[in-house]
């Protein structure tokens, strides 16, 4: 029976791989409103959602196909697979988006980011452009490809905690 035991990998690929094309409609949804730059509590949530939704369903997937029983390290694998394969499509088309279909996107995000900050807060012009100067240096393409890699491995990690340990299920050995 072991030999029979479904691939943690192949569902993290599959699920990932529609996690990402997901993602990629989203976003390029986005786009089509002129709101790809702006980001947001609501754009984050929605995709927070849509990232949730995938690592369940691949985790419910696996122990569907693995006779009802899955673990929790199996879990935990699926989970954050699904999220690493999301994240690297979405990052991919992040830059294609910011280097080739807007290629002024960064600008207006840090545009949009400056008029935000002197509605909303105290600072001073001179303090708002010290501040914008500082997020440049996040805002490279090497930082963003770090910086969501590492975030995509972190909420993999942490959407998956919750769900391997509630669809865990092992099959006794006796």
């Amino acid at each position: 029976m072991e030999e029979n035991q479904p691939k943690t990998g192949k569902y993290a690929l599959t699920y990932g791989l529609i996690l990402g094309a997901i993602s990629v409609i989203f976003a390029f949804m986005l786009y089509t409103a002129d709101m790809h730059y702006q980001g947001g509590i609501a754009v984050m949530l929605i995709s927070l959602a849509i990232t949730l939704a995938a690592v369940i369903i691949a985790m419910l997937q696996f122990r569907k196909a693995n006779n009802g029983f899955m673990t929790f390290a199996q879990g935990l694998k699926i989970g954050v697979g699904v999220s690493l394969i999301g994240g690297i499509i979405g990052i991919i088309f992040n830059q294609l988006m910011a280097n080739v279909i807007d290629p002024e996107m960064m600008t207006k995000a840090m545009e949009f980011q400056r008029n935000q900050l002197m509605e909303t807060t105290a600072l001073t012009p001179e303090q708002i452009d010290a501040q914008m100067e500082m997020g440049k240096k996040f805002s490279t393409p090497t930082m963003q490809i770090v910086f969501g890699l590492i975030f995509s491995l972190f909420i993999g990690f942490v959407f998956s905690l919750i769900p391997a340990l509630v669809l865990k299920r092992q099959e006794n050995l006796n």
